[in-house]
């Protein structure tokens, strides 16, 4: 019996920082490795993505999720105990031959939070640190990490489809030789940022958080961008810091009347507007990265902001990190960058595929630890030598990326400004 052989598969529900129950999944092996990951929901879903497993009924707001508990130890378990932890194709092609349709039947979130716990134990009985374990050798870069600003919500009138806090802002730490010298450069700007915000009589939810901007501070996010460049601008990293926004604009998409609703400012906006606004925030304010920037179906806006803008344009909701999306986004020349969300997905192999996919044609990668991966998104990020990562320059996650960078060494590698999608940042005007 190899000491790589799974012995168990076991799992429970467990709390969130999302405050909503999500799924910890535990394989053992009987080398004595083991492998715990956890699966929860985002806030903006995309509708392309796999579908969750939920009890539904009024205990957790219908968001429990004993049933894919369940299914993890009378469906998977039974499949993957005596399998090899460090195979994990084998793992996951196991796991989607259980049923037909097996991430509907048994549950998105309950293969992908097995899936992920299989990778870390495979990597455990291996005796080898995660990101080696996924990208071996070649794994030596660090991404271009940032730091939470402000998020966006109803002050503007509000989404069509959702009241959830977007878009989001970060800061986003690239112009710098090292991981490290990038984390101290985000703490120093965010320092900076909670001093202004709290001048300003807005405070975050935590302390080192989103701040949530009220209605009344601004008549439009343009002001915000204005107030984020002054702030890099006096911290001394001009040209090293820059702007990152998730736009989540399916939030504010009606279909029907083809417009834009509380995006940005109060005014309707059809995608043309966007297109404008998107080009004179690039020519006037530091951005270096706009996720989501239209709907999620709308290829072809994605495509044409990538002509008109040289930055990074990341689909989330329009890729869902689906190989097959991002293959005909590829095909027409929509967005340049794919974030990653396993669970969007469902498995760890599925994953990587799309990684390739990406790769090969041109794309960037920017993973995101939004759906309970806790610091294993820095190995994932090493891993697949991620160019960006969505924030974690500070805080627990930096932690892991710091302990990385120093146990590589001199093999090291930040990835940096030329890391990101759009290598040549031309020039904003100062305002």
């Amino acid at each position: 019996m190899s000491k790589h052989e799974i012995v168990s598969v076991t799992a429970m529900q467990v709390f969130t920082w999302r405050f909503h129950p999500g799924i910890e999944a535990v394989v053992k092996t009987k080398g004595g490795a083991v492998g715990r990951a956890v699966c929860t929901a985002g806030i903006s879903i995309g509708s392309h993505e796999v579908k969750f497993c939920y009890d539904g009924g009024e205990r957790w707001g219908g968001l429990g999720v004993e049933n894919a508990v369940r299914a993890i130890e009378e469906k998977i378990a039974p499949v993957l105990i005596g399998m090899d932890a460090s195979d994990q194709y084998a793992i996951d092609q196991a796991m989607l031959g259980i049923c037909p349709e097996a991430k509907e039947n048994i549950g998105g979130n309950a293969i992908a939070a097995v899936s992920a716990a299989a990778l870390k134990a495979g990597a455990e009985s291996l005796g080898i640190p995660l990101y080696r374990h996924i990208g071996g050798a070649n794994a030596i870069y660090l991404p271009v990490p940032g730091v939470p600003a402000a998020a966006g919500h109803e002050r503007y009138g509000g989404g069509v489809t959702t009241p959830d806090p977007k878009p989001t802002y970060s800061f986003m730490c690239h112009g710098f030789d090292s991981f490290s010298e990038a984390s101290y450069a985000g703490w120093e700007v965010q320092e900076r940022w909670r001093t202004t915000m709290k001048k300003m009589g807005i405070y975050p939810p935590n302390y080192y958080d989103l701040y949530i901007i009220p209605e009344g501070h601004f008549k439009s996010d343009e002001e915000l961008w204005a107030l984020m460049t002054k702030t890099i601008q006096e911290a001394g990293y001009e040209g090293r810091i820059g702007i990152q926004v998730d736009v989540a604009s399916d939030c504010y998409y009606d279909r029907k009347q083809e417009k834009y609703f509380g995006l940005f400012s109060a005014e309707p906006k059809t995608k043309e507007d966007m297109l404008k606004l998107y080009e004179h925030a690039v020519a006037n304010y530091p951005f270096v990265i706009i996720e989501d920037p239209f709907f999620e179906d709308d290829y072809e806006s994605h495509a044409e902001l990538v002509k008109r803008v040289d930055i990074q344009i990341v689909g989330d909701d329009l890729f869902t990190t689906t190989p097959s999306r991002v293959a005909y986004g590829a095909s027409i020349g929509a967005a340049n960058t794919v974030l990653l969300k396993v669970n969007q997905v469902g498995t760890i192999s599925e994953t990587l595929e799309m990684v390739q996919l990406a790769y090969r044609n041109g794309y960037g990668v920017m993973p995101c630890e939004s759906r309970g991966e806790g610091a294993a998104i820095a190995d994932y990020c090493v891993g697949i030598n991620a160019c960006a990562v969505r924030e974690m320059a500070v805080g627990l996650v930096a932690n892991r990326f710091l302990e990385i960078e120093k146990e590589l060494g001199s093999k090291a590698r930040f990835s940096g400004t030329a890391g990101l999608q759009g290598r040549r940042f031309a020039p904003y005007r100062k305002r």
